[in-house]
């Protein structure tokens, strides 16, 4: 009797052109006809970063909009994702780069004040753990306007609040957390992400991310003065400010140890929340991937996590990707057998990116048979 494979789809996003759960759906589509005896699972996946609560809402989580105030002060109207008690926020939505209006960079005005309201609100819809996906931040302002934005009191030499972003953090004299912490009471934190410098220093957030979001080499120098002299005030004792992850989201993972977070892995924590481990047990084949497999992607991001618990378990992985960069020797060693790249196919990168689903789709007609094709393991090729 013929046991029928089952072959588990385990991407991340196409960043900027695809979410997971649409490469996701166009690999079933191709899948699907060139081997419809193979049983399909699914699971969008996300490390941490954009993505997360989309693949939250794949696995069943439900969605939620909140209007907060943006990076720039602006209104802003943002996801999130609510299962049982347990809440997913993006960093990246919220008051991420992908938050500015048209993009402008704002250094020393961004705030993460609309994260605090949006940890505030999802308290208020019932959650009692919420997990924040720290990643792609705008902002420098050590997560000052978070700690605002859930209620503490962070004060000039006048008594009057700070202003917005590392401007205003500039001018902090004092600060009482006490409402922040109560708003917290009984709730657990997480900071999803797998960043481990500290806040300050030649490693730390304005050193390292400052000149991402807009910062000049000549900033750099004061901005980490700037956030040195407020932990000093926030954290007197030098408790967080050299924890490992305090310098994640332009300091934002120092605000969040403030309040007693717990830091973890992102790709840990969105595979729990999703239930990748369970379905790698069902599973006798993986696809993963994302835009591009690089050396970053070595690194704890998404798709090199799947391969290694895939790897752990025996099983045979292949991925798709935008653009590979990484060699054949290097793909096979993160575990991957197979690897194909829509750019390659499609002939021209502008071409990948305005027929991503299309290409995906073919590609998944080739996975059909590669994945129908028992026992015939080949190392990555490109096409």
């Amino acid at each position: 009797m013929t046991t029928t494979r089952t072959v588990l789809l385990a991407p991340d996003k196409f960043k900027g052109t695809l979410s997971a759960a649409q490469v996701v759906d166009a690999l079933r589509r191709g899948i699907t006809e060139t081997a419809p005896q193979l049983r399909v699972l699914s699971c969008p996946i996300a490390d941490g970063g954009d993505g997360t609560v989309d693949a939250a809402l794949a696995a069943g989580a439900t969605e939620h909009t909140t209007s907060i105030t943006g990076p720039t002060r602006r209104p802003r109207i943002t996801r999130w994702a609510l299962q049982d008690d347990v809440a997913v926020l993006e960093l990246a939505e919220t008051v991420g780069l992908q938050a500015l209006p048209d993009g402008e960079l704002a250094p020393h005005t961004a705030s993460t004040r609309g994260l605090g309201e949006l940890i505030r609100a999802a308290i208020t819809a019932g959650a009692r753990t919420i997990l924040v996906g720290l990643g792609g931040s705008s902002s420098t302002d050590g997560g000052a306007g978070l700690l605002q934005g859930l209620g503490a009191h962070l004060l000039q030499a006048d008594g009057t609040d700070i202003g917005a972003g590392l401007a205003g953090v500039r001018t902090l004299a004092s600060a009482d957390l006490a409402p922040a912490l109560e708003a917290l009471e009984g709730v657990t934190l997480v900071a999803a992400n797998d960043v481990t410098n500290p806040l300050l220093g030649p490693d730390g957030a304005a050193a390292v991310y400052g000149p991402q979001k807009g910062l000049d080499p000549e900033d750099v120098g004061r901005a980490d003065a700037t956030l040195t002299a407020a932990a000093q005030i926030l954290d007197p004792a030098r408790i967080h400010r050299d924890q490992p992850g305090a310098g994640a989201a332009g300091g934002t993972g120092f605000a969040l140890f403030l309040l007693g977070a717990v830091q973890r892995s992102g790709a840990d924590a969105v595979f729990e929340l999703v239930g990748v481990d369970a379905l790698l047990d069902q599973a006798d084949v993986v696809v993963t991937g994302e835009g591009k497999l690089d050396a970053q992607t070595l690194h704890g991001k998404g798709p090199a996590e799947v391969a290694r618990r895939a790897r752990e378990r025996g099983l045979d992985v292949a991925a798709v990707a935008g653009a590979i960069t990484l060699s054949p020797e290097q793909l096979r060693d993160a575990g991957i057998l197979e690897a194909w790249d829509l750019t390659s196919r499609a002939g021209s990168l502008q071409r990948a990116l305005e027929d991503g689903e299309e290409l995906l789709a073919e590609v998944g007609r080739d996975l059909g048979i590669w994945l129908a094709g028992a026992g015939e393991r080949t190392s990555s090729s490109r096409d």
